[in-house]
């Protein structure tokens, strides 16, 4: 079963940041990964775990 895609809210919620910070690692490169769903974009929870888990730590 798929789990329901998260908004960029859901991601900063998730991880305890601005959602404008969320924003700012896309245009810039960084952050997990997201895909555009029409004008949305919306992340997958396990990419978002991934990414999180793949950091170093005290970096973001």
């Amino acid at each position: 079963m798929i789990r329901n895609l998260w908004a960029p809210t859901d991601v900063a919620d998730y991880l305890g940041v601005p959602v404008g910070t969320v924003y700012q690692w896309r245009t810039r490169g960084g952050g997990p990964p997201g895909r555009r769903v029409g004008k949305h974009v919306r992340y997958k929870p396990d990419d978002v775990e991934a990414w999180f888990d793949e950091l170093a730590e005290g970096v973001i």
